[in-house]
């Protein structure tokens, strides 16, 4: 038995199974765009789901930086009391 397992069971902290892990590694593999797919012969890592996920997670993050920046500049751009500026200030909400 793993020192992890054992400490785990000491700890009375409740370990999720071999096949919940498959189930959810499966279920993010389904959800992320990226072309990570297996084929019928050979089965994508669980490590590469999980690194390309955290890949698509980073992606996300810089998209809405970006996308606030560029609304802070749009904003900055049009009249602070136009229904555009109203708008644009809903979007950051």
């Amino acid at each position: 038995m793993s020192s992890r397992r054992s400490r785990s069971r000491q700890t009375g902290v409740s370990r999720i199974s071999d096949d919940q892990i498959a189930d959810l590694v499966s279920k993010l593999q389904q959800i992320i765009p990226h072309n990570i797919h297996a084929t019928r012969s050979d089965k994508v890592s669980a490590s590469r789901v999980l690194q390309e996920t955290c890949n698509y997670i980073r992606s996300l993050h810089r998209e809405v930086d970006d996308l606030s920046e560029r609304l802070s500049e749009l904003l900055q751009s049009t009249d602070a009391n136009s229904a555009e500026a109203a708008i644009i200030r809903s979007l950051f909400m």
